[in-house]
């Protein structure tokens, strides 16, 4: 390899580094390859960032009035009439590039899944590997930060229960609401309603955070209460604003559906528990990532650019005298072509990496985003204002502090900030170019930018940029 490739990649790391991405400590059972199997190089470094929303699952209700205790249902004996499924070979592992459509697409078929095709599904040994994931371009430098718990692997199976169970609106008390309405794929797993809608059409006083790249992140809900995926993703069901259930009735409701029988005694030891219904969604969710962004595409060329500047002035010498570096130049340059970012969202790119926007006082890493609470004064103009984080850690620096969210794909998840107040990106960057609301517990980093009209222009053009294709996910197809 020439030396002037592994120097690129360096530079690229330095850079990295320089924006404060620091690699968060790996959870158990994380993977250990630190490359996504895609068409990157060592060199293929980005970063991400944008302010707007975050997390998964239904988050309708102000954090003090949301907190649904996560205790197991009584456990039922099959009916007889349930037949097993074929016994399932020894499972091994895989590696698998998260965002590949076949993780996400579903029992192959059409209509309702029967306990035929869920049978010969649960038979394949390969749909029960666990699964070592990597991550599309741009989250990939996020390897460090992946969270799977040592008692959830992930599997093709348990993916494709999670999706059933996503999308099932028997989960609620009346079967009108499931996870899907208040985080669709259709509205960037968000929904563009200022606050979350649940049964009976009850409103909450929260926007519904996103549910993707969520297996870059720990505690969920703009408030962090719930700690894990796992306890996030069965919270809802008992939320009598959103899903209006009660864990035992959710419970009862998926061992009376033979094909979710079949799944959970197969995939899981204990069967159908909330605990277990909690884990296949999480590992859903998990599955459900960003790809490649114009953004992420034009870094590592932009890092070429910067670090070879001289090199590259002329191209015909340049191959002659080093056509690895050469070829390398020319694949990230068609690359970045093939996936356009406008000469407007390269300047918003340098304003959000500089101190003129400081944007990445929060939004840094691979999926722009700090994963702390902060104080932007957002609603503290209200008489009895959301108290956020506070409410949950009873600690004065909290008040009014709410999880950063991640810039990727922010373009698709309107309104913004946790309470829906905002309805544009413009509006967005409005806000903390006047320095947020002044309020006793405002965060640091949140100060007056000196921006003209073209600079905020810019910057929201730049988290346009930021927008990758999420993976094909079925929609459809439950047990009968």
């Amino acid at each position: 390899m020439s030396q002037r490739i592994v120097s690129v990649a360096l530079t690229v790391l330095l850079g990295f580094v320089l924006v404060g991405c620091t690699p968060q400590k790996p959870v158990a059972n994380a993977p250990a390859s630190a490359e996504a199997e895609t068409n990157t190089t060592s060199a293929d470094v980005a970063v991400d960032a944008s302010p707007s929303v975050e997390t998964s699952e239904p988050e309708t209700m102000p954090a003090e009035t949301v907190a649904p205790s996560e205790e197991k249902a009584p456990e039922e004996p099959a009916p007889p009439e349930t037949k097993a499924a074929p016994p399932v070979a020894t499972a091994t592992t895989e590696r698998v590039l998260l965002g590949s459509p076949d993780l996400t697409s579903g029992i192959p078929g059409e209509g309702s899944l029967t306990t035929e095709q869920i049978q010969a599904w649960l038979a394949d040994a390969k749909n029960h590997a666990t699964l070592e994931v990597d991550l599309p371009l741009g989250l990939s430098v996020g390897v460090g930060q992946i969270v799977i718990p040592a008692d959830n692997p992930m599997t093709r199976a348990k993916i494709e229960l999670g999706r059933q169970l996503y999308f099932d609106k028997r989960l609620s008390a009346d079967s009108t609401v499931s996870c899907a309405d208040c985080h669709h794929p259709d509205e960037g797993y968000a929904r563009h309603t200022q606050f979350g809608v649940g049964i009976g059409g009850q409103e909450g006083g929260r926007n519904s955070p996103v549910s993707y790249n969520r297996i870059l992140s720990g505690p969920q809900f703009w408030d962090g209460r719930a700690g894990s995926l796992e306890e996030q993703a069965v919270g809802p069901i008992a939320n009598p604003i959103e899903m209006g259930n009660t864990h035992e009735a959710a419970v009862d409701t998926v061992k009376k559906i033979e094909g979710y029988r079949l799944q959970f005694a197969k995939i899981f030891d204990e069967g159908v528990t909330i605990g277990n219904i909690g884990k296949a969604i999480a590992t859903f969710e998990r599955a459900i990532v960003t790809g490649p962004s114009p953004f992420d595409y034009y870094e590592p060329l932009r890092a070429m650019q910067v670090a070879f500047k001289d090199d590259l002035e002329d191209l015909d010498a340049l191959k002659e005298d080093d056509p690895d570096l050469y070829e390398d130049y020319m694949a990230k340059a068609k690359a970045s072509e093939e996936h356009p970012i406008s000469e407007s969202a390269k300047r918003g790119r340098e304003i959000f990496f500089t101190a003129k926007g400081s944007c990445t006082a929060c939004h840094v890493g691979a999926n722009l985003s700090d994963e702390k609470y902060h104080n932007l004064g957002v609603g503290m103009d209200k008489e009895e204002p959301d108290l956020g984080r506070f409410t949950v850690t009873n600690d004065d620096k909290n008040r009014g502090a709410f999880k950063t969210p991640t810039v990727r794909n922010v373009a698709l998840t309107a309104p913004y900030m946790h309470d829906g107040s905002q309805k544009t990106l413009e509006e967005v960057v409005e806000w903390y170019a006047k320095g947020g609301h002044p309020n006793p517990h405002l965060s640091k980093d949140i100060k007056k930018l000196e921006l003209s009209d073209q600079d905020k222009k810019d910057l929201v053009e730049f988290m346009k940029a930021c927008t990758g294709e999420f993976p094909k996910v079925e929609q459809g197809r439950l047990p009968e």
